[in-house]
């Protein structure tokens, strides 16, 4: 049992939107399909991945430094020593190797994409879903099929309205999303209050909203926010200020009541540490958004997850980033709080596999093999071309 080959390819996933911080114009991923020598139905298992959007493309090193150490290490080095199967860590570990602690950066979303595919290889070669492999082996045993979602939106458009914002916003509940997201911190004060009281007037009850800034504000700025957002019953309050700037995020916090988010953009355990020693959060209502596909994979998530445990974190206070199905696959397996959704975005890389609908907040996880993207047909054309 080996892995055979690698390969990537880059997409554009560019779109007319913009946020806080980035304008998504140009914004590119990687697409990677992990090929091995097992054959099921006359054809070799293909594990596939690709990385979140806000973080570009990675191919290049990909290309010039991971993939090559992975199909250079021993295929018994790649083993795992308790299943009859390809084993995660040591493929991960043979990617890291000769690389410098700390530096994260991209680094961390080439390994994280790969990662992705070697775990969707490993659950189509044990032949089921990577929910129920991960409850099993990482988990209490069993899973809860059902995971919470919310829609992610609300981006600045050009020439974008207020009627135009609501509309979106309207379409994602009828559609069966309870909860809803939507940018600030690109538009003045004033005109970001009035969009908010705009979505806060559509929602009925069991509804809400949460904020995001994408870590945009100064100081005064971000708790200026915080003093208009604590009129309102928000879901969270998220990104105040730059991600790394944990004494900043715990002054926001001792002003905030309310629940805050962040994460997206911290891309290892030790950032993940640093965050939750000094960013002032609290566990009884804040939300974590780390993103295994950014952040080194589920390889890494795994130590993340412990890291939290030993703090007196829950893995339910954890609602990642990025909207993909691997995502899904963890909170299903594993007891996330859910996972970021994106109904009308970054196609045909975000949604769910066919068929699968929002009800009540909720969707429920497919029976399918890996992570499930054979059941998504638009997308898997796109990987079935890359795996030949």
């Amino acid at each position: 049992m080996r892995i055979v080959d690698i390969r990537e390819r880059t997409f554009p996933i560019s779109s007319p939107i913009r946020n806080a911080y980035i304008d998504f114009s140009r914004m590119t991923l990687s697409l990677v399909a992990v090929i091995t020598d097992v054959i099921r139905d006359g054809r070799p298992v293909v594990g596939f991945g690709f990385n979140s959007n806000g973080r570009y493309g990675q191919g290049s090193m990909m290309r010039e430094r991971f993939i090559p150490r992975v199909l250079e290490a021993e295929p018994a080095e790649l083993i795992d020593d308790h299943h009859d199967n390809i084993d995660p860590d040591k493929v991960w570990a043979a990617m890291m190797g000769n690389e410098k602690p700390g530096g994260h950066g991209e680094r961390s979303v080439a390994v994280g994409t790969i990662d992705m595919a070697v775990w969707d290889a490993v659950a189509k070669i044990e032949d089921r879903p990577l929910f129920e492999l991960l409850a099993d082996r990482y988990g209490s045993g069993t899973c809860d099929r059902r995971v919470f979602v919310y829609a992610a939106g609300g981006y600045y458009y050009p020439g974008q309205d207020i009627t135009a914002l609501t509309d979106e916003m309207r379409g994602h509940l009828d559609h069966g999303f309870t909860v809803v997201k939507q940018k600030i911190g690109g538009d003045s004060l004033d005109r970001d209050r009035e969009r908010i009281e705009a979505t806060l007037a559509i929602l009925g009850p069991g509804q809400h909203l949460a904020v995001d800034a994408n870590g945009r504000f100064d100081r005064a700025t971000a708790l200026a926010y915080a003093d208009l957002l604590a009129q309102y019953d928000l879901f969270w309050y998220e990104e105040p200020v730059d991600p790394l700037d944990y004494e900043l995020h715990a002054v926001v916090a001792e002003a905030y009541d309310g629940p805050l988010a962040t994460g997206e953009n911290l891309f290892s355990v030790q950032d993940a540490r640093n965050l939750i020693r000094y960013g002032g959060l609290r566990p009884d209502r804040d939300w974590l958004q780390f993103d295994c596909a950014l952040s080194y994979g589920l390889v890494e998530y795994l130590r993340i997850l412990a890291m939290l445990a030993d703090h007196g974190w829950s893995a339910g206070r954890c609602v990642p980033h990025g909207g993909h199905q691997m995502s899904l696959n963890i909170a299903a397996g594993l007891g996330l709080g859910g996972n970021e959704s994106y109904p009308d975005l970054f196609r045909p890389f975000g949604g769910f596999p066919d068929g699968v609908e929002v009800s009540d907040g909720f969707v429920i996880m497919p029976e399918l093999p890996g992570i499930g993207f054979e059941g998504k047909s638009d997308l898997y054309r796109l990987m079935a071309d890359l795996a030949g």
